[in-house]
């Protein structure tokens, strides 16, 4: 089946985070919007054919997640990563972001330490900082043109008194897909030190041609059990609106606490059609997915054409994984608030400023593009012309 990525949807005046707060956000409602990560794409038509069967029921009263919830989760990961994960280790959140948080009060304790790898994801500081834990920051960098890891200093800084590691992967903003390598490596300073991994992996369904993704737990079982990772169908299939996710416990009396946090919220049920859009996801969304990752290839190709041939002052980091790209815009001789106002202003596109991902984000942009190749056309064109402004 052949889907339309091209179409262009109209967001505006449907509550939508990304367009309809651009004025609160950007001091202007009319800059194109490529920061908050959501898609510009139809929900496929599969999940909304299966939630509009759910609603001719008309009946919205309680109820429990049925088995092929699960059942469609484990066989996801099986066929797409090669991971056999039984049923029972998945357990309901509703949202990555909560799933972050309630880890921090499950596992961990005020006063404890955790370690996040900066510049990343900006909720990560607050589900470490929010919560009266002691953030350590283990910075990426860059060398042989890739941003990696830096294990060195992450020996350094961890010790037994470090309960729990955030780890992105694939990475938001930078848009590595670790490789088992790295992966097994940082496993074993964790295992050394009994350091917990929670590993956010919503980004693992987008991973581009040519990549791979590895889920952490999957490298051994020594590291499964101490290693809690979230999923979601969210970014994948564009469903953020129905706040369901999963996160994946191995170890029995990890998943044991985790529970205890979902119980005593009363937050377990989720909502009907956060879990019908899952299974559907799950269930029906294989053919999608590759011809979505085949069109964000060419957002991405684009991108990085453009910027070689006109923006030579812009460097994109050609992302491994997800629908957002990292700008290196320090050639541009602006960073913080300057930087942010250049693209606002001058150019007329919202993106998000780099230094709010924490140290080493300064003097970069994240721009998404899960949008269609007419907007990031027009939107490289006008940062063309901002550029050649003050050149």
């Amino acid at each position: 089946m052949n889907w339309n990525f091209d179409e262009e949807v109209v967001r505006e005046g449907t509550d939508c985070v990304k367009y309809d707060l651009r004025k609160n956000v950007f001091g202007s409602a009319d800059v194109i919007p490529m920061w908050v990560a959501d898609m510009d794409f139809r929900t496929p038509d599969f999940i909304i054919n299966a939630l509009r069967k759910r609603l001719d029921h008309e009946l919205m009263g309680y109820t429990f997640h049925p088995k092929n919830y699960f059942s469609s989760i484990a066989g996801w990961l099986r066929e797409h990563h090669g991971w056999e994960v039984p049923e029972d280790w998945i357990c309901f959140c509703p949202g990555i972001v909560p799933a972050l948080n309630l880890s921090t009060l499950a596992f961990t304790r005020p006063g404890d330490s955790i370690v996040i790898q900066p510049p990343v994801y900006t909720p990560f500081f607050d589900a470490v900082e929010n919560h009266g834990r002691n953030l350590i920051l283990n910075q990426l960098v860059f060398s042989d043109g890739k941003w990696r890891m830096d294990l060195e200093s992450l020996r350094k800084i961890i010790t037994p008194s470090t309960r729990m590691i955030i780890i992105s992967n694939p990475h938001n903003p930078v848009g590595r897909s670790w490789d088992p390598g790295e992966l097994r490596e940082l496993a074993e300073i964790c295992l050394e030190n009994n350091t917990l991994i929670l590993s956010d992996e919503i980004h693992c369904d987008l991973v581009l041609p040519g990549y791979r993704h590895t889920p952490v737990a999957s490298l051994s079982s020594k590291i499964s059990a101490v290693t809690v990772t979230c999923l979601a169908p969210s970014k994948t299939f564009n469903v953020a609106g129905l706040s369901t996710s999963s996160v994946v416990i191995s170890n029995p009396v990890l998943r044991k606490y985790f529970k205890s946090k979902i119980d005593h919220l009363h937050i377990g049920n989720g909502n009907i059609f956060g879990t019908v859009s899952s299974v559907a996801a799950y269930s029906e969304g294989r053919e999608w997915l590759s011809s979505l990752l085949e069109y964000i290839e060419g957002n991405v190709r684009f991108v990085i054409d453009y910027c070689r041939e006109y923006i030579p002052e812009i460097i994109p980091f050609r992302p491994e994984a997800t629908y957002l790209i990292w700008l290196d815009c320090r050639k541009l001789g602006m960073k913080g608030k300057d930087l942010e106002e250049f693209f606002v202003r001058k150019a007329g596109v919202g993106l998000n400023e780099g230094s709010a991902f924490g140290p080493g984000g300064e003097g970069f942009m994240r721009m998404n593009l899960g949008t269609t190749r007419r907007r990031v056309t027009q939107a490289m064109e006008q940062i063309r012309k901002s550029v050649e402004s003050i050149r």
